[in-house]
């Protein structure tokens, strides 16, 4: 059952508890009958549990999949924010393969036992503490790919973003998902509220049309550098281009003919 099938099934006081509680309990059913590799594997997960809406799948096949073999020639390096019970870190293990740098971060001392065991490497801390996320990436090695599945507080995810975009490697993905959470205040959130990550979106937007309007940056963390944003149901996938230089145009072809 999709968000939007609950939003027309029950009042708003009702919608807020219950789409809460789906998210926190996980519904639906099936792959669809084009499965890509992470949705083949999500499906077929018999080992540590992996909780995710089933509409992100083909979003991670999608975007994903140019990494698959490797970033620019050498493995790929991969941080999650948000281990939960390992099952996620295994998932990518399987996809990424056995050369890529795979790191989760939580902030629940318990998930420590799955340091090494689940996929990856795992290390306890939050992601609203600036040091410990950098010490993380250095520890990395750099970082190519960051997913944000963590707290979903809209506070935290600015200030993860506010670290790690900067770090992310030129051509790399910044990924945010489970932005329902923007709009419920249970996370800091609600209906066009300033300072979560929805409204932090609208802003990259115009960051990236700097060129056009003469009001300069405002994310300062994205510095210029967000080449494109592509925003689904919930999850958002920034790419970055640490060259972004202003667009250009110009004519070509040959005089039309006459009489």
């Amino acid at each position: 059952m999709m968000l939007g099938r609950l939003l027309s099934a029950f009042d708003s006081r009702t919608v807020r508890r219950r789409d809460i509680a789906d998210f926190e309990a996980g519904i639906g059913d099936g792959p669809t009958p084009d499965a890509g590799p992470i949705e083949k594997l999500f499906f077929g997960n018999s080992g540590p549990v992996v909780h995710k809406w089933h509409h992100y799948l083909p979003v991670y096949d999608h975007h994903f999949a140019p990494f698959r073999e490797g970033f620019r020639g050498r493995p790929l390096r991969f941080l999650e924010i948000g281990v939960y019970r390992g099952g996620s870190l295994a998932m990518w293990r399987s996809f990424f393969g056995p050369e890529a740098t795979i790191f989760g971060i939580d902030i629940d001392p318990s998930c420590a036992i799955l340091d090494g065991k689940s996929g990856g490497q795992v290390r306890i801390g939050s992601q609203d503490d600036a040091g410990f996320l950098r010490q993380v990436v250095s520890e990395m090695g750099g970082v190519d790919i960051v997913l944000d599945d963590g707290s979903h507080k809209a506070r935290h995810m600015r200030r993860s973003f506010d670290v790690l975009f900067p770090l992310l490697s030129d051509g790399g993905l910044y990924v945010i998902e489970d932005l329902q959470c923007a709009y419920w205040t249970k996370f800091g959130g609600g209906y066009q509220r300033p300072g979560t990550f929805i409204e932090t979106a609208k802003q990259v937007i115009d960051d990236m049309h700097h060129w056009w309007h003469g009001g300069g940056t405002k994310i300062a963390a994205g510095g210029g550098q967000v080449a494109a944003m592509h925003v689904y149901d919930s999850i958002i996938v920034l790419d970055k281009d640490a060259n972004l230089s202003r667009p250009v145009n110009s004519r070509r072809g040959g005089t039309s003919a006459s009489g």
